[in-house]
């Protein structure tokens, strides 16, 4: 196996590209331990810490999930009033704690920033389940991960990314990602209020990659191979006002599937709230549950890989 150099998963810019063929490749043996086809790839007395002080279904419970399929064990936070945080204790101290009663943390946390200063605090391996504004590596890497399950490749595509650009981090970490592989055109259809921020517009221009934005839906994914839909995050919106204005503007439908590829692979980061009718589901190109579903081997793949020495 291709030595992992990485002792923590901090963000997405990280990574090269023979990274990701070493955290594909062990995903897809994570597979077979999930099918029950191989087995030997469990570390026993390991020991995670789930440090999740911001809600999370898929992301906390695949890590979970990940951590018990390999035969370890799971402590678990499932909210910052439950710990010392909410009687004002650092987050350098609290991690100093965590990582003595464990061998390593995933940590999802409002505060952008969290993760690095938790990571500073410890020698144990700190994996970034998404902090504030700031990036959601592990999304990233299993979203890549069903792009090459689904289109066979990951250079010469078309990706056109949908809804809340401004807010929508995974959608960052997928461009930061993405810029490794070949011949890659990003779409980003947004209503002007949600555009892609500047960050990630100066990253493309840096790195000459082309994109466009626009605001008309179907336009927008004529051509391309991958359409990445988001939800608009309320919780984002100061003023709800806004929110409400705008939160019926980007309906994926069938009818609007019909301006794109028949076989356009369909993905959502999920919680989905509106964004996608369900009559999309039945489409053997809905690829968002699987998606969801990847998370496990690629979580386990990159336990495995801080940890396997």
């Amino acid at each position: 196996m291709t030595n992992f150099v990485h002792k923590n998963i901090l963000h997405t810019k990280q990574f090269s590209k023979e990274d990701l063929e070493t955290i594909f490749k062990t995903a897809r043996d994570m597979e077979d331990v999930i099918s029950g086809k191989t087995s030997g790839w469990q570390l026993a007395g390991k020991i995670m810490a789930s440090l999740f002080y911001e809600p999370s279904t898929r992301t906390r419970l695949s890590f979970e999930s990940a951590m018990k399929r390999l035969g370890w064990e799971v402590i678990t936070v499932a909210a910052a009033k439950s710990t010392s945080l909410s009687k004002w204790e650092s987050l350098e101290d609290n991690a100093i704690i965590n990582a003595m009663y464990s061998d390593i943390l995933v940590m999802r946390h409002p505060e952008a920033g969290s993760v690095q200063i938790t990571s500073d605090a410890t020698e144990k391996p700190v994996i970034n389940a998404w902090d504030g504004a700031n990036q959601h590596p592990t999304q990233a890497l299993l979203d890549v991960y069903t792009i090459l399950k689904e289109r066979w490749r990951l250079d010469n595509l078309t990706i056109s990314i949908v809804w809340d650009l401004k807010y929508g981090r995974t959608t960052h970490s997928l461009v930061f990602l993405m810029w490794l592989y070949d011949n890659v055109d990003f779409r980003f259809i947004s209503p002007v209020e949600l555009k892609m921020p500047e960050k990630v517009i100066t990253f493309l221009k840096d790195k000459n990659i082309p994109y466009t934005e626009t605001t008309d839906y179907k336009s927008g994914i004529d051509n391309a191979d991958v359409i990445y839909v988001t939800r608009l995050q309320r919780e984002r919106f100061t003023d709800i006002s806004e929110y409400e204005r705008l939160k019926n503007d980007f309906i994926l439908t069938n009818d609007v599937l019909l301006s794109g590829k028949p076989d356009i692979t369909i993905m959502h980061p999920l919680p989905r709230v509106n964004e996608v009718d369900h009559e999309v589901d039945a489409l053997p190109n809905a690829a968002f549950f699987r998606q969801a579903e990847n998370g496990v081997p690629v979580r386990m793949a990159l336990l495995y890989l801080l940890l396997k020495d």
